[in-house]
């Protein structure tokens, strides 16, 4: 198939992208590079430069068979404090991409939503039943597409998959031996924070000071008393796209969360870090978020029953790749 796959310069996007090559798909990349990098498109696949309101419809009128949608802003704090940017490129992107589609006639997409939806969730593992109750404009705004997909799918006959999950970790391999992995000018995920703090201190001079890393809340009813949150590797996360993908129906908008089962605390996120890298990672309990939830874990039992997806990657590999990109990046 030729597959359009929006945000494709970005760390999952360029991922699930490299993984559609290897099976044999032809592949066009349409990113802003806003937050992605040219560099991450892989190597095969068409790049195109350009947003979804100016260019997606000329890239999908040239022949597309399925659109995979990942150009998202992604941080919740910056859309507390952006709201309108937010549902501005999330949503109002969203929309234009799906009527170019509608227009070129491409029916399926598989849509790259978030378990941020669920808020502040009633249950733990979150089904897919449990009350989407957003808490900022960055699940609100994914929401919203959600709520569209399924319009579309009873107004136009589109098919569309989204898959809803937490954190994602990791890198993958290329073919050539190169990474894919994660570099954000801001970043907010644990896993590359702490990997950060390893690097600095193996780069640092004898005596030198490293600042550590912040734990915020070390009360919370839970074995350590620190936060326990959901991890999946990206190569499983991209493996979940390509079987969404398949599943895409006319008429029909599938919704399916992600997630390793059980949860990994922040302590056992640092201290597998520290038994990777070989360093000492020095950590500090801080006050508690203000909304952090004790537990956040997904329940992954319907799109493993229903499309035989299950997460493989454990946590070792998960900080064991996210290292080696680091390494090859030399950063």
């Amino acid at each position: 198939m030729r597959l359009l796959v929006t945000g494709g310069a970005g760390y999952i996007g360029s991922v699930v992208a490299a993984r559609l090559l290897a099976e044999g798909h032809q592949v066009a990349v349409l990113d802003d590079l806003s937050t992605g990098h040219a560099d991450a498109v892989p190597a095969g696949a068409e790049f195109i430069q350009g947003t979804l309101r100016e260019d997606a419809g000329r890239v999908l009128v040239g022949g597309v068979d399925a659109v995979l949608h990942f150009a998202a802003k992604s941080l919740v704090g910056e859309s507390v404090a952006q709201p309108a940017m937010y549902w501005d490129h999330n949503l109002g992107g969203t929309l234009a991409l799906l009527e170019a589609m509608r227009a070129a006639g491409v029916a399926r997409i598989v849509f790259s939503s978030t378990a941020a939806v669920y808020g502040e969730p009633e249950r733990i593992p979150v089904d897919e039943a449990c009350p989407a109750r957003p808490t900022n404009p960055y699940g609100a705004s994914k929401l919203a597409v959600d709520t569209v997909l399924a319009e579309y799918a009873r107004l136009h006959a589109f098919g569309g998959v989204s898959l809803r999950y937490f954190n994602v970790a990791g890198a993958w391999r290329r073919p050539d031996g190169g990474w894919l992995g994660e570099r954000h000018a801001t970043e907010t995920h644990l896993i590359p924070r702490v990997l950060d703090v390893a690097s600095r201190m193996a780069g640092s001079t004898a005596g030198e000071a490293t600042e550590p890393v912040k734990i915020f809340g070390a009360d919370y009813p839970t074995p350590d008393g620190t936060c326990v949150r959901d991890y999946i590797h990206v190569a499983d996360l991209a493996e979940a796209h390509l079987l969404a993908l398949d599943a895409c129906a006319p008429g029909t908008h599938r919704v399916y969360n992600l997630g390793n089962g059980a949860g990994f605390s922040v302590r056992e996120v640092i201290g597998r870090c520290a038994a990777v890298t070989g360093a000492d990672i020095p950590a500090v309990a801080a006050a508690r978020r203000p909304g952090d939830p004790a537990v956040l874990v997904a329940s992954s039992a319907r799109i493993h029953a229903e499309l035989g997806w299950a997460a493989h990657l454990d946590l070792r590999a998960m900080v064991s790749d996210a290292w080696a990109f680091i390494a090859a990046a030399g950063r």
